[in-house]
């Protein structure tokens, strides 16, 4: 079971919430909205605690957190309103007996969606997480291809951009700060010197890199600009 992490640790990523817009690519508003009203508020009842905390006056959630919202945004990308995903999250919570089910390796290769409810694959059946009956649909299955897992198959990077693109999230390197894979050089680094008109190659000459990473941490940055 993955501890419950309503505190900051070392090593398992700290992010404030404009920190995790930045990451998600997504509105500093409506990240602030999924947090404080469904993790805070509707699923952290089912807990007694809440998935955020305060430093210095800013909310901040740990990397599973992120991670859950990653995949909150991928189902509802394929049409699934927040009050499946919610009913889903706390079904599959009680199963698998954690707080962070959208984590687990095993919960992202079984659950699948047609659009509108979300499905759990147990054995030969597929069974809604919404309380309903068995079904036997026509359903899609979600792909996580921007999530890599460690130990325990809990997700242990999410790839913001892709796996073919270098930015990587890893809560156990420069704090989970976004940095290029395996250089541990953050993409702003790159963007400040690109901002500069610095080129290209130049850039990927003095931090030894290669073009395309350089390009990769411009492109991050560009998106979350």
């Amino acid at each position: 079971m993955i501890a419950f992490e309503n505190k900051p640790q070392i090593g398992q990523g700290i992010y404030t919430l404009r920190d995790a817009a930045t990451i998600l690519h997504l509105p500093y508003a409506k990240v602030h909205r999924y947090v404080t009203k469904y993790w805070d508020g509707q699923l952290g009842e089912e807990f007694q605690s809440q998935y955020s905390w305060l430093i210095d006056g800013s909310r901040a959630v740990s990397f599973h957190t992120v991670v859950e919202l990653y995949v909150m945004i991928q189902l509802a990308d394929k049409g699934v309103k927040t009050a499946e995903v919610l009913k889903a999250h706390k079904k599959l919570a009680e199963i698998y007996n954690t707080h962070f089910p959208f984590a687990q390796k095993q919960v992202l290769q079984e659950i699948k969606t047609d659009g509108k409810l979300i499905y759990w694959k147990n054995g030969a059946d597929v069974i809604s997480l919404n309380g309903s009956d068995q079904f036997n649909l026509d359903i899609i299955s979600v792909f996580f291809k921007k999530l890599d897992f460690g130990e325990e198959d809990v997700v242990s990077k999410l790839w913001p951009m892709g796996k073919e693109n270098a930015i990587v999230i890893d809560p156990s390197r420069k704090f989970g700060h976004p940095i290029i894979e395996g250089k541990n050089i953050y993409p702003e680094t790159i963007f400040e010197h690109f901002l500069a008109g610095d080129p290209v190659p130049y850039i990927a000459h003095i931090y030894q890199i290669t073009e395309k990473e350089a390009e990769d941490a411009i492109a991050f940055c560009k998106d979350a600009a």
